[in-house]
């Protein structure tokens, strides 16, 4: 038994998905499948019970699941106790963030982390923030800056670091959505909207439709609020992004804010980390920078 095949099994007991688990993991579905089955013999029980459409993590995968976690916890803290300075820590950490939260908010906190603990790595991974909540969930990363979610997942901790508006925006050019805009009242229902495909930002957009009676005129859908702020920025529709992403954007002349009646919940943008992550010293130190970063912007 390796501590590779312990992770890889832990990944897989979350995400129940052998091909996603096999991406994640940077191995092909065959070795995954070969490691567990060499789990289940050294065992001698089954640890997943699968068809050619589920997997089901069975009683004794969650029994072997809470000691695969113990392990690998006691693993990071003894390497980390045997060392002649507790404060030299290294390692790798894995944080995940939007583009525009790499050069805002993750910006300090990665100097101040790397500041203080130099010798360790930093992995960052940039991408859509509707994703970053779930990448935590599955292990694939260790940190993620993310809004703060209407309902926190039980394994999940959040820590606030700064608070912005979501915010209508549309194109400065002229042309037919600007021509739209200039209606009074703005006929909502005929303005071609550039919206996430998912996340949080687009249920809180829907639930506006559903409170205004409208039924949007969906023009496109992406990921990411750097998409949205580009295509509107086009002339191509409207979109709803957080404040945060058109102070930091390239594009920002190219688009301007619409005023509207009912304000959109506005985003609370933080880190968030899985409980039981916290007790590898690697991410607990992290943890505790956002937390000072925190403690002097309340």
């Amino acid at each position: 038994m390796d501590l590779r095949a312990l992770r890889q099994f832990i990944h897989l007991s979350q995400t129940l998905h052998y091909g996603k688990t096999s991406e994640a993991m940077h191995v092909s579905p065959s070795t995954l499948s070969r490691s567990i089955a060499r789990l289940e013999d050294e065992l001698g029980a089954t640890l997943f019970e699968r068809d050619n459409r589920t997997v089901v993590l069975t009683q004794a995968g969650g029994q072997f699941r809470e000691f695969a976690e113990a392990t690998l916890t006691h693993w990071q803290e003894l390497k980390h106790q045997l060392k002649n300075d507790p404060i030299e820590l290294t390692g790798q950490i894995r944080l995940y963030c939007s583009v525009t939260a790499s050069y805002s908010v993750m910006s300090e906190l990665l100097t101040r982390f790397r500041g203080e603990f130099p010798n360790i790595e930093v992995i960052l991974e940039t991408g859509d923030t509707a994703q970053a909540v779930q990448k935590v969930m599955d292990d694939e990363v260790d940190i993620a800056v993310a809004p703060l979610p209407d309902q926190l997942p039980n394994p999940l901790l959040f820590k606030s670091l700064v608070a912005t508006t979501l915010e209508f925006i549309g194109p400065t050019a002229e042309g037919p959505v600007s021509a739209l805009l200039e209606q009074n009242p703005i006929a909502w229902g005929q303005v071609p909207f550039i919206m996430a495909e998912f996340g949080l930002a687009r249920k809180r957009l829907d639930h506006w439709f559903r409170g205004m009676s409208i039924k949007p005129h969906v023009y496109a859908q992406v990921a990411g609020h750097e998409a949205i702020v580009a295509m509107v920025g086009l002339g191509l529709g409207v979109g709803v992004v957080p404040a945060l992403v058109i102070e930091n954007s390239p594009l920002k002349d190219k688009i301007r804010t619409i005023a509207v009646e009912k304000q959109l919940q506005p985003f609370d943008v933080g880190v968030c980390v899985l409980n039981r992550r916290l007790q590898d010293p690697l991410v607990h130190a992290f943890w505790k920078t956002a937390q000072k970063i925190h403690q002097e912007s309340t």
